[in-house]
């Protein structure tokens, strides 16, 4: 009984070791299948998303690229940009050492107060380095209503400056001082020189400052009070700017004045037609006169006419009645 047991022990002992290999192998090979199955997915998602990350990365670079290259560029017109300013600087800084003889800011000054005239008046309206007939010559007259309205250019830039840089109060004082006699002494030789109602100009001048600092500063600075001394002497400070506003209307008041003259001139016009009209109603009252006494010395002519053609009627008849009335007492006595 018990050798029988143990020989299906061992039976099965051996079938187990027959069959579990099998089994296990199986086992194996379904796991091997699914994880090389999993792992061909993961694959696949990992190779999709590498894709996605090379594309992106290829846009970003791509992009990059491009605003690397439009910051080159944006860099290449900065430094082109910059060597224009340099030069610019450069023409500027030889301008101004032209500048600094005092004729020579006076010729730039005269040719700056050309162009603005030039570009805002008509030909006709002003007239550059204007001779008085006392010989003062001014930089330029604008003419107006039969008048003259001088313009005369000055540059008091030497003291300005002097004034702007310097390094204590002290000093800038002393050339606060220097500036207001040198425009003092401008404004004094416009009144004397170009404010002359004698030789036909309005009772004031313009004084053209070129530098809209010099002119700041003469009329809100700290020397202000200059501007009410020139208005005391009938100078009248302008720049660029509020010279361009004055000829601005300056050409308003010459456009009134022509649509005034011409107004005018259609008046006389107009006069002289109604005075051709009178004239005319003159001849015409006359020739229709003449007319009325040609009519009615018509009309008593047609009844004399008349008259006469009546006469000339009877007489006709009369005569042809005398043979017939002598034939008559021809037969009677007979």
């Amino acid at each position: 009984m018990v050798i029988g047991l143990l020989i299906l022990v061992v039976l099965a002992v051996i079938a187990a070791a027959l069959v579990l290999p099998r089994l296990i192998a199986s086992q194996l090979a379904a796991l091997r299948d699914d994880t090389t199955r999993q792992l061909s997915e993961r694959n696949a998602d990992v190779d999709r998303r590498l894709a996605d990350v090379t594309e992106t990365l290829d846009r970003r670079l791509a992009s990059s690229s491009q605003t690397a290259t439009k910051i080159h560029e944006r860099l290449g017109e900065v430094t082109r940009a910059t060597a224009e300013m340099n030069e610019r600087a450069k023409d500027l800084g030889r301008l101004e050492q032209a500048l600094r003889p005092p004729k020579a800011r006076g010729g730039f000054g005269e040719l700056l107060l050309e162009n603005l005239l030039r570009d805002r008046l008509p030909r006709d309206a002003y007239e550059v380095q204007y001779t008085f007939p006392s010989g003062e010559r001014v930089d330029a007259v604008i003419r107006a209503a039969g008048l003259l309205l001088p313009v005369d250019a000055k540059f008091p830039l030497d003291n300005f400056e002097r004034m702007a840089a310097a390094g204590d109060e002290a000093e800038q004082q002393l050339h606060e001082k220097a500036f207001a006699r040198d425009v003092k002494g401008h404004i004094d030789a416009i009144a004397s020189k170009y404010i002359r109602p004698d030789y036909g100009t309005f009772d004031l001048a313009f004084m053209y400052l070129p530098a809209e600092t010099i002119h700041y500063e003469l009329i809100s600075g700290k020397t202000g009070a200059l501007l009410t001394y020139a208005h005391g002497k009938r100078v009248f400070p302008v720049s660029a700017t509020t010279f361009t506003a004055y000829l601005q209307m300056i050409v308003l008041g010459l456009k009134g004045m022509q649509i005034e003259q011409r107004a005018e001139e259609v008046m006389q016009y107009c006069a002289a037609l109604q005075k051709d009209f009178s004239v005319f109603r003159e001849d015409f009252d006359l020739v229709g006169k003449h007319l009325s006494n040609a009519q009615g010395k018509y009309a008593s002519a047609e009844k004399r006419l008349d008259r006469f053609e009546t006469k000339l009627d009877q007489a006709a008849d009369e005569q042809a009645e005398l043979p017939a009335a002598a034939h008559v007492r021809a037969l009677d006595a007979a």
